[in-house]
């Protein structure tokens, strides 16, 4: 019997885009994970399957060579899939799936743009016409592209809504890191200095109740510890660098920080 390309192994035709790729390389490790199903060895076996495709498909070079060798024509005449969801402007569900379809083939500008057409109508909601984990991927796409455009807002609540989907049923299970890293990376090393510290303060807020791991709650209280002391709220600031280090004794920048509180109520 004739194994599995890589392209079949990931879900992808042989021209699919690196985006696509990686999407469909997550989608199915959630699948395959040896800590998610039963037959662990089985599941290793296609774990380690997955990885050789990814690796080989996500480089070009190598993919070029694997395609050599294997015989794989990459079909230039295959229906035009985007042209068809493009032509059907009045259908909600065609123009979300144009949104995600763009976002995955790295065209981010267009994407951007339908999408904040439709929401400027006031009556467009994208979670309502694509499932639940096709919404959850498009959004993380969508927030990834707010944030290379420093629209950071924008970005925060996608991620949020991911957040709280992800809390209710899990979908991104062991890649729900890259979630929170990009909420860690935008609240504290990017909004200041771009938001004003009481928004940030609010958002720094939410993500504190969320309680979402003991170092990134440590790091939001940190945070908030900095903005208060900014403030000149010292005392306050001292109370949420304290409930950091509760969480987190080695918490970075500590020290410091605390000299400067210090500085702040006693100078």
């Amino acid at each position: 019997m004739r194994m599995a390309t890589y392209y079949q192994l990931l879900g992808v035709s042989a021209g699919a885009s690196q985006t696509e790729i990686k999407h469909a390389f997550r989608k199915r490790a959630k699948e395959f994970h040896p800590d998610l199903v039963h037959d662990r060895a089985d599941a290793l076996q296609r774990m380690q399957q997955l990885v050789a495709a990814y690796k080989t498909l996500i480089d070009e070079n190598q993919r070029a060579d694997y395609d050599r060798l294997n015989a794989v024509v990459r079909d230039k005449d295959e229906f035009d899939y985007r042209e068809f969801l493009r032509q059907r402007r009045n259908d909600p569900l065609s123009q979300s799936k144009l949104i995600f379809f763009d976002l995955l083939n790295n065209n981010g500008t267009d994407a951007v743009e339908l999408y904040e057409d439709l929401i400027g109508n006031g009556w467009f909601d994208l979670s309502l016409h694509l499932d639940r984990e096709d919404f959850m991927d498009c959004a993380f796409l969508l927030a990834e592209e707010y944030e290379r455009r420093d629209e950071l807002i924008r970005s925060y609540r996608l991620l949020m809504k991911i957040v709280a989907l992800e809390t209710e049923k899990a979908y991104f299970r062991h890649f729900f890191a890259e979630v929170t890293d990009r909420l860690r990376v935008i609240v504290c090393s990017k909004m200041p200095g771009r938001v004003e510290s009481r928004r940030i303060l609010g958002y720094l807020e939410e993500l504190i109740a969320l309680n979402l791991s003991r170092q990134d709650t440590a790091q939001y209280l940190k945070k908030a510890a900095e903005l208060h002391l900014a403030e000149q709220r010292a005392e306050l600031a001292l109370r949420y660098l304290n409930r950091g280090l509760q969480l987190d004794h080695r918490l970075g920048g500590a020290k410091r920080l605390r000299e400067r509180i210090d500085a702040g109520l006693y100078g």
